[in-house]
């Protein structure tokens, strides 16, 4: 640390030079983030000093968060359902399987994943003493839903299923997995990160949610597809009793008992979620998402007509080729089996599919 403090201008100047570095969002393709709106921009500058660590501090900011928690468990089709908001989709992972293990002790437990299942899941395994068992992926990328029975024992403790797989922008056979849980009585949390704010806004979306009466938990973040700033998730719960069982005592805060990870959590990008949702209602989601998909059907069509065939047909706008190389100056990412993958997020917008399709072309002339 400095003895004695620089200028403003030589501070911001450094910080400058710091931002530069950055990629710009125009050439990335391949996040699952993307600029915040610009309501999300304003309402997170009213709140920056918010710390929904001690609610009774902040009462006006814990009413957004429980509003957020209404509007997001209507989405997912259960009014009723409990929750709060997260750092995102690892935090909301590893308090589901915190769930779980709490709810169903046993010297040995163990959970059941897609061999898609976000890396988080290993971080949970290693913070919970929890065995993870992998169900591999059938042809089109999914959970082998028939894989799944040989694997259950009775130290099983949660059942996984993803809904915008990461990598392959896939919904798993989440209704299946909702019949087993209910048969054996087990936790059944679906990881809907990405797709959770993309699936309820299609023309013929796959069933996930509470709807299926076997899912307990929904993790969903809306700092993806929810355009909110960064940090925004939330894990939502069917029955508010099992975030109970995650209370610990804390004395000397406005509230005498909490149930989340975190102990400070920021107001911010919770109103941030929330002017995003009530601003855009569910027409203008639609509309948003409407334009994502077009946009990865023509980012499919464009290359598969240069030669780059679909490693899959998506549920979500998350597109994957068999393609070895990538043009100089875009970001994409390479899925574990090496397909290129694009994330048609809402800056990817159609001139920016059409300046990637021209200079992929430009490098087979």
């Amino acid at each position: 640390m400095r003895e004695v403090g620089c200028s403003e201008e030589e501070l911001f100047s450094f910080l400058s030079r710091a931002r530069a570095k950055d990629i710009g969002y125009r050439n990335i393709l391949s996040s699952m983030c993307t600029p915040p709106h610009p309501v999300a921009l304003r309402a997170h500058a009213m709140f920056l000093e918010t710390n929904l660590g001690d609610p009774g501090l902040f009462p006006g900011t814990a009413a957004l968060e429980d509003l957020l928690i209404r509007r997001l468990g209507a989405l997912m089709h259960h009014t009723l359902a409990d929750g709060y908001a997260t750092s995102g989709g690892t935090e909301s992972n590893i308090q589901a399987l915190r769930i779980a293990k709490k709810r169903k002790p046993t010297g040995f437990p163990n959970v059941i994943i897609p061999e898609s299942g976000h890396f988080s899941f290993m971080k949970a395994s290693d913070i919970l003493g929890i065995e993870i068992r992998t169900v591999p992926l059938d042809a089109e990328f999914r959970m082998d839903a028939g894989a799944i029975e040989e694997l259950v024992d009775r130290d099983t403790v949660a059942l996984i299923g993803v809904a915008g797989t990461t990598e392959y922008g896939v919904v798993d056979p989440i209704a299946p997995l909702s019949d087993m849980a209910l048969d054996r009585d087990i936790f059944l949390h679906v990881d809907a990160a990405f797709g959770g704010m993309v699936v309820p806004f299609l023309d013929r979306p796959v069933p996930f949610d509470f709807r299926l009466p076997g899912v307990d938990s929904i993790s969903i973040d809306p700092h993806k597809m929810g355009m909110s700033t960064i940090p925004a998730g939330c894990l939502l719960v069917r029955d508010p009793e099992y975030l109970s069982c995650l209370n610990v005592d804390t004395p000397y805060l406005t509230v005498k008992q909490e149930c989340t990870l975190a102990g400070t959590r920021p107001g911010a990008s919770v109103a941030a979620a929330v002017a995003v949702l009530e601003y855009l209602g569910m027409d203008g989601m639609r509309a948003v998402v409407a334009g994502c998909m077009e946009n990865t059907r023509r980012l499919i069509e464009g290359m598969e007509t240069l030669g780059y065939p679909r490693a899959v047909t998506p549920d979500v706008n998350v597109a994957t080729f068999s393609c070895d190389h990538t043009p100089a100056g875009w970001q994409v990412s390479r899925t574990r089996a090496g397909h290129m993958r694009i994330v048609c997020m809402p800056h990817v917008n159609r001139d920016l599919v059409e300046a990637f399709l021209e200079d992929m072309g430009d490098m087979d002339a």
